[in-house]
């Protein structure tokens, strides 16, 4: 690119910010954020590995392990329950692997929203975002949600009948009534999570820890009440409507049900991802914190189900307070309130948890001007975005105050489950991806249909180009499509695949070999030679098989979800995307080109936008003022912003 090219992107720049052309318009929402590994960041650098691992794990950890297992072992897998929770800590690994990779890859505060700004492109990041955004403020709701009915149960219901006599609130498709105390803890939570990461993280640290300690005094208490002959109960002596008795009385169709229902229980990982700018060696405590939050999770899980199946039948197991109806069995009152002790820890620390991800997505979004900069401004003193979380916490707190959990919770996975899936997918993307900054670059070939036919299975190119990179873009994504077909016959009609019937085993075959036959294009394909310091095994396999299972997941909630999610997250995007299209990104955007010669650190993102080096892109900056001068122009700062601006577009 000479300075006569320059000279007249420049000119024209405004132009084209009136009226792009469609070629324009699809490459502004295909761009790229540049993996640039820089210390550079706003927020305070003061989470540990250990930090992160306890963040990890009180997120993820809540009231559930205490109530989980007791529901999956009566109404699904019985004593195999553990089973069920073994396949569900494996798909949860898959998933958590990806993150892993993504957080030594890009150690960024965004989590699903920067990876896949890295590897799609702007305008899929700007939609992962704000699904994010839905994501953690529905999540934090139903924690919230959670917390309260666990308290009004308590003290017998006294919270709810005071709210539903005195404030009711006859409202379709809304809660009985306004969850006041709900609203309370989320911006009390909010306040305390805007004094500083450091500062909630030791909080945070406090309750994993009770909550950890009250899983160990279940599992020795109950250690010495056991009985291993319920896991092996006649099936003459089991109730009707209970299976068949013995390890797995509802078979392994129940053990696979029992299986997607655990999975949600290790739901929360995801949070360690965000906190990449706030931790100290992101590159190292991400990966680390992921696996070790995960099998923590898993064990914690795995022996209080074995200690629940063993002291008393599955068929005779409390739904939705196990441990509290176990100790009234066993004549143990003060077992049940330290339960209860234990329980609401968890439940704090899942909010902190569920919380502590949104400000973060809100701070990486602003920064790269897709949502008000003010919103993700780093106050000086906490080095935390506070009018963010403050927001946040506002939204958090009205949705916990006028819906129901139940409502909360179902909308809450199907964003969740999208986000491991497009973080599986990325990763396989970016494996397959040429490496710009190798020293050696492959020659790319043109992208033609000839071209695309001759790489699919050959197996001497060493290195990715532009043609394998495409390939494995575009089988990926169909891949991702093609799962909704045996993942919903799956859902639909597991009855009939089980079953033998033919036009089911048919299609749900058929579908099975599309799928291995895109992962063998995928496999074929050269990987990228760039050192990790963590990766992901067995690419393409594991992530396609984390993406196979999110999707089957996401199959298995009812329409009713689907349309209520789809509803709420279009309405919100749509009317971000207006209010953002002519203020908050254009502003943000020309304020970076009006500063942009004054920042050093920009040289090299321009620098590496055109291929050249620094200084030569210094270089031709000059120039280009000299011609500016000699043609007699005003070089102004809009002059400026434009000359740079069209840099940057070209």
């Amino acid at each position: 690119m000479d300075d006569i090219d320059l000279i007249s992107i420049s000119r024209n720049f405004l132009d084209k910010m009136r009226g792009l052309t469609w070629t324009q318009f699809i490459a502004s929402l295909t761009r790229k954020k540049l993996n640039l590994h820089t210390d550079d960041t706003k927020l305070a650098r003061v989470l540990s590995t250990l930090d992160l691992t306890a963040l990890g794990i009180g997120s993820t950890l809540g009231v559930g392990v205490y109530v989980l297992a007791g529901e999956v072992a009566k109404t699904y897998a019985g004593p195999a329950v553990i089973i069920s929770f073994f396949i569900a800590a494996v798909a949860s690994i898959f998933a958590g692997l990806c993150y892993a990779e993504f957080g030594a890859r890009v150690p960024k505060a965004g989590s699903a929203y920067i990876y896949s700004y890295v590897t799609i492109g702007e305008f899929v990041a700007f939609i992962i975002g704000w699904n994010l955004i839905l994501e953690y403020v529905i999540g934090s709701a139903s924690v919230v949600k959670g917390l309260f009915t666990y308290l009004d149960a308590l003290v017998y219901n006294k919270m709810s009948d005071f709210l539903q006599e005195n404030i009711p609130m006859n409202v379709p498709a809304f809660g009985k009534f306004p969850d006041f105390f709900s609203l309370g803890v989320v911006l009390l939570f909010s306040v305390a999570l805007a004094l500083g990461a450091r500062e909630s993280s030791l909080v945070n640290n406090v309750f994993t820890m009770v909550n950890l300690s009250v899983v160990l005094f279940v599992v020795i208490s109950g250690l010495w009440k056991v009985d291993a002959s319920n896991w092996a109960i006649p099936p003459e002596e089991v109730p009707p409507g209970f299976g068949k008795g013995g390890f797995a009385p509802y078979g392994f169709s129940g053990i696979i049900k029992g299986a997607a229902t655990c999975f949600y229980g290790f739901i929360g990982f995801d949070c360690i991802a965000t906190a990449g700018e706030e931790a100290k060696t992101p590159q190292k405590s991400i990966p680390i914190a992921v696996v070790v939050s995960l099998l923590v999770i898993f064990l914690a899980y795995f022996s209080i189900s074995v200690v629940l199946t063993m002291i008393l039948p599955y068929y005779l197991q409390d739904e939705e307070a196990p441990f509290p109806h176990v100790y009234d069995e066993l004549g143990w009152p003060v077992a049940k309130y330290i339960v209860t002790a234990g329980a609401l820890c968890g439940l704090f620390s899942s909010l902190l948890g569920a919380m502590f991800p949104l400000p973060r997505v809100i701070y990486a979004m602003s920064s790269d001007g897709l949502m008000f900069e003010i919103v993700g401004r780093v106050h000086p003193r906490f080095q935390t975005p506070v009018l963010g979380t403050l927001i946040a916490g506002c939204l958090t707190g009205i949705l916990a105050c006028i819906f129901e959990l139940s409502q909360l919770f179902t909308m809450m996975s199907i964003g969740t489950l999208s986000a491991y899936s497009i973080v599986a997918a990325c990763v396989l993307v970016l494996r397959y991806t040429d490496d710009k900054s190798s020293e050696k670059k492959v020659e790319s070939e043109i992208l033609t249909y000839k071209t695309v036919v001759k790489q699919m299975f050959n197996l001497k190119l060493k290195k990715p180009n532009e043609v394998s990179s495409s390939i494995v873009a575009w089988a990926s994504t169909v891949y991702c499509i093609v799962c909704f077909g045996p993942t919903a016959m799956l859902s639909l009609y597991e009855t009939e695949l089980f079953n033998g019937e033919p036009w089911v085993v048919s299609i749900f075959a058929i579908c099975l070999a599309v799928l291995i036959f895109l992962l063998i294009i995928i496999a074929v394909q050269p990987k990228s030679s760039r050192k990790l310091s963590f990766a992901v095994p067995f690419v393409p396999w594991l992530p396609a098989l984390s993406i196979f299972i999110n999707i089957y997941l996401m199959t298995t909630l009812d329409p009713a979800t689907w349309l209520r999610f789809g509803k709420v997250s279009i309405n919100d995007e749509l009317l971000v995307t207006l209010i953002n299209a002519n203020t908050c990104i254009y502003n943000k955007k020309l304020k970076e080109y009006r500063n942009v010669y004054q920042k050093e650190n920009v040289w090299n993102f321009i620098a590496s936008s055109l291929g050249v080096t620094k200084e030569e892109a210094k270089n031709r900056w000059t120039s280009l003022r000299q011609r500016f001068s000699r043609e007699k122009l005003a070089i102004n700062k809009e002059t400026r912003s434009s000359a740079v601006g069209g840099l940057y577009m070209n």
